[in-house]
Formats: structure tokens, C-alpha cells, sequence
């Protein structure tokens, strides 16, 4: 994977508190019509860990305009969770 690095974007979410968080998109697809996005804390990118941990989030529209939200519904965010997985066990797979 060629410029790996520079295909991560990052953006900044606002949690319930007021806090502004910057977050790396590590992972995104599209599944029954919705956009999801695997992210994590851009401070947390350059540790190398061996359980990557992430939070997934999905495009909604709030007052017409696109936001993300987290995944509230058990069955769809697991779903999510375990392509998510496989896409990243492969990826360490072909590093490796």
C-alpha cells in the first residue's frame, strides 16, 4: 500500500462535554446504504499496540446536515465491528 499515510484523513468531533477531539479515520465502507468510518484518538496513532482499539461511526443526517453518529443498534454496530476486523487482520497479514 503506497502512500498509506497520506490517504488517513483526520477530523475533529466535539463530544457531550464541549471537548474537541481530533480523530484519525483508519477504515471506512458502505454496507445497506450507509457510510461507516472505523477512527481512533489521532494522539493514539502512533502507539503500536497489538489490539488496535477503535470506535466506529456512521453518517446521519440531524437538521439537514450530514453528521456522525455513534452505532446504537447491537446487531448492526457487531456487523460493523466484524468487517472491520477482517479488514484489519488482513492488512497485518500482507505487513507481516
Amino acid at each position: 500500500m503506497e502512500n498509506e499515510n497520506e490517504m488517513m484523513d483526520t477530523v475533529i468531533l466535539t463530544d457531550e462535554d464541549g471537548n474537541e477531539i481530533e480523530f484519525e479515520i483508519i477504515g471506512q465502507c458502505e454496507k445497506n446504504g450507509q457510510q461507516y468510518f472505523a477512527m481512533i484518538p489521532a494522539d493514539e496513532s502512533e502507539q503500536s499496540d497489538d489490539v488496535l482499539e477503535y470506535v466506529i461511526l456512521k453518517i446521519a443526517e440531524e437538521d439537514g446536515e450530514e453528521v456522525l453518529v455513534t452505532v446504537d443498534d447491537d446487531d448492526e454496530l457487531d456487523d460493523i465491528a466484524d468487517y472491520f476486523d477482517d479488514l484489519f487482520s488482513q492488512e497485518l497479514d500482507y505487513d507481516n
